[in-house]
C-alpha cells in the first residue's frame, strides 16, 4: 500500500515539475523574443544614422566640387534636401506613435501572461483535486473491482498519462500560437518602419535609375501585402527601391550599375508581365540576370571578333564581359579597353610591330578590374593574375603590369599600352572633371607663361595639353624663345600635377609694315 502510494506522489511529482520545466522554457522563449526585437529596432537605428550622416556627407563633398558651376542648381538640391528632411521628421514622429502603440500592445501581452499565470495556478488546485480523486478511486477499485495491486496501478498510471499529456499538448500549443503571432507581428511593424526610414536617404543622380509605371496603383502591388514585395525584391537584387509621391515613378538606388541594371530590367518585366509575388520576383531576377550576363558576353565576342583577336580563354572573355557595368572616373572601362586596343593596334601599325600584341595586350590591359573588389592587390597586379592563369604569353603579362609604371617594360607594345592608356584616358570629354578644376589648370599654366619678362601673351589649348606662348620680337632672338620654352616647360613639369605631357610652343613673329601714299 504504501509502494502504491509513494509511486503516485512520485507520478504526480514528476508531472508538476515537467509543467514547470515547460512553463519556464516558455518564459526563456519570450524573453528570447523580447531580447531579438530590441536588437532588431537598435540596429536598424544605427543603420539609419549611419546612413544619413552617409548622404550628409556625400551632399557636402557634391557641393565643394561643383560650387562654380552649379550655384543655382544647389539651392534647389537643398530645398529638395529640406523637404526630406521634414519627410522624415514626419516619419519619425509617426515611428513615435506607432512605437507607443507597440508599447500599448506590450502591455496588453504582459496583462494576458498574468491571466495566463492565474490559470496555470487554477490548473495547480485541480491537480491537486485530481490526486485526492484518483485515491479515493483507488480506494473503491480495490473494494468493488477485485483487482490486484499491479493492475490498479498499471490503470491508474495509463489513465493520468492519457489525461497530462493531452492537457499538456493543448495547452502547448495555445501558448506557442499566441507567441508566435504577437512576435510575428512586432517584427513585420519594426521592418516596415525601419524601410521606410531607409527609403528616404537622399542620394546621387550617378546612383539611381528610374521606372515609369501605367499608374499609380501599381506601386501598391511593387510593395505588396505588409511589405512582402518590395523586401523580397531588395533582398534578390541588392538595391534599395525608393516608393514616395512622385507620380507613375518609381526609383531605383545603388552604387552598382549592375544590380540597378538587373533591378531595372526585372522590375520592368515584372509591371509587364503583372505576376509580381516573391516567387515570381526571384524567378524573374535570376532570369534577367543569366540575360544581361550573356548579352554582356555577346557583346564581348563581338567586340573581339572586330578587333581580329584570336583564342581567348572563355574566362577571360567572362571577364571582359563584367567590365562593360564598370565605371572608372565615369569612364566605362569595356569602352576605354576597346579603345585602347584599337589606338595600340594604330601606333603598332605605324611603327612596323606586332599589331595583333598590341590589341590584344590592350584589351586585356584593364581585365583585373573586373575582379578587384573582390581580390586584394591593384588591378595590375590582378589582371596579370588572371592572364597568367588563362595561358597568356609574358609579353601580354608584362603590358598589363607595367601600364601605370609599376614593372619596366620589356617590349615596345607594353610602352605603346601605356600611352595609349593615357591617351584614353586623358582626352577631353573621356572622363568626367569639375569644371572649377579644369578652369584652374588653364589659368594656372598660363600664369607660369605670363610671368616672364619678355612673354607678351599666352593661351591654353586642347583642354590643356599646349601651352601657346607670343614672345615680343624686338626683345628676342631665336636662341631666346628656345630657351624660354625649355623654362617654362621645366617649371610646369616641376609645379604641376597633370597626366600625359604638355606641349610648350613658343611663337615669335617679325612684322614689316609700310605704307604706299
Amino acid at each position: 500500500m504504501s509502494t502504491i502510494l509513494f509511486s503516485i506522489l512520485t507520478l504526480i511529482l514528476g508531472l508538476v515539475i515537467g509543467y514547470l520545466g515547460v512553463y519556464f522554457l516558455q518564459i526563456k522563449k519570450k524573453e528570447y523574443l523580447k531580447q531579438k526585437s530590441d536588437d532588431i529596432v537598435k540596429n536598424a537605428e544605427i543603420e539609419r544614422e549611419n546612413m544619413l550622416k552617409k548622404a550628409e556627407i556625400d551632399v557636402k563633398d557634391y557641393t565643394l566640387t561643383a560650387k562654380n558651376q552649379i550655384d543655382e542648381e544647389i539651392r534647389e538640391k537643398r530645398k529638395e534636401i529640406q523637404k526630406w528632411e521634414k519627410r522624415l521628421q514626419i516619419k519619425e514622429e509617426a515611428l513615435d506613435k506607432k512605437q507607443f502603440q507597440l508599447d500599448s500592445k506590450q502591455e496588453q501581452l504582459n496583462k494576458k501572461l498574468e491571466d495566463l499565470k492565474a490559470k496555470e495556478d487554477l490548473l495547480d488546485q485541480e491537480s491537486v483535486k485530481l490526486t485526492s480523486l484518483l485515491e479515493e478511486q483507488k480506494k473503491k477499485i480495490e473494494e468493488i473491482a477485485k483487482m490486484t495491486t499491479e493492475d490498479a496501478k498499471e490503470y491508474l498510471i495509463k489513465q493520468i498519462e492519457e489525461s497530462a499529456k493531452k492537457e499538456a499538448v493543448v495547452r502547448l500549443r495555445e501558448i506557442e500560437e499566441e507567441v508566435n503571432e504577437n512576435a510575428k507581428k512586432i517584427s513585420q511593424k519594426i521592418l516596415s518602419l525601419t524601410m521606410e526610414k531607409m527609403a528616404s536617404t537622399f542620394v546621387m543622380e550617378k546612383t539611381i535609375s528610374t521606372v515609369s509605371l501605367p499608374n499609380d496603383e501599381m506601386k501598391g502591388r511593387i510593395i505588396g501585402r505588409e511589405g512582402r514585395n518590395i523586401r523580397s525584391f531588395e533582398k534578390e537584387t541588392g538595391v534599395d527601391l525608393i516608393i514616395d509621391d512622385t507620380p507613375e515613378v518609381v526609383v531605383i538606388s545603388s552604387f552598382d550599375a549592375k544590380k540597378r541594371e538587373i533591378a531595372k530590367v526585372a522590375l520592368e518585366k515584372l509591371i509587364q508581365d503583372g505576376r509580381i509575388h516573391p516567387a515570381r520576383i526571384e524567378e524573374v531576377v535570376e532570369k534577367v540576370k543569366q540575360e544581361l550576363e550573356q548579352e554582356a558576353i555577346d557583346e564581348v565576342k563581338s567586340l573581339i571578333f572586330d578587333l581580329g583577336i584570336e583564342n581567348l580563354h572563355p574566362e577571360i572573355t567572362r571577364h571582359l564581359s563584367m567590365l562593360k557595368y564598370r565605371t572608372s572616373y565615369t569612364q566605362n572601362v569595356l569602352a576605354h579597353s576597346v579603345e585602347v586596343a584599337y589606338m595600340s593596334g594604330i601606333m603598332a601599325a605605324e611603327l612596323g610591330l606586332n599589331m595583333k600584341l598590341a590589341k590584344r595586350a590592350g584589351l586585356l590591359h584593364d581585365i583585373g578590374k573586373s575582379t578587384d573588389q573582390e581580390m586584394e592587390g591593384s588591378h595590375t597586379t590582378i589582371g596579370a593574375e588572371i592572364a597568367r592563369k588563362y595561358g597568356e604569353n609574358e609579353y601580354v603579362i608584362n603590358a598589363i603590369m607595367s601600364h601605370h609604371g609599376e614593372v619596366e617594360p620589356n617590349c615596345i607594345e607594353s610602352v605603346l599600352i601605356s600611352i595609349a592608356d593615357t591617351l584614353s584616358a586623358a582626352r577631353p570629354g573621356a572622363r568626367m572633371e569639375v569644371l572649377e578644376n579644369y578652369i584652374k589648370r588653364l589659368e594656372e599654366l598660363e600664369k607660369i607663361a605670363k610671368k616672364y619678362k619678355n612673354v607678351k601673351n599666352a593661351y591654353a589649348i586642347q583642354a590643356g595639353r599646349e601651352l601657346r606662348v607670343i614672345i615680343e620680337d624686338q626683345f628676342t632672338n631665336d636662341n631666346d624663345a628656345y630657351l624660354t620654352a625649355k623654362e617654362i616647360a621645366e617649371e610646369i613639369k616641376e609645379n604641376m600635377t597633370y597626366t600625359g605631357q604638355v606641349k610648350v610652343v613658343t611663337i615669335r613673329e617679325l612684322r614689316a609694315i609700310e605704307y604706299a601714299n
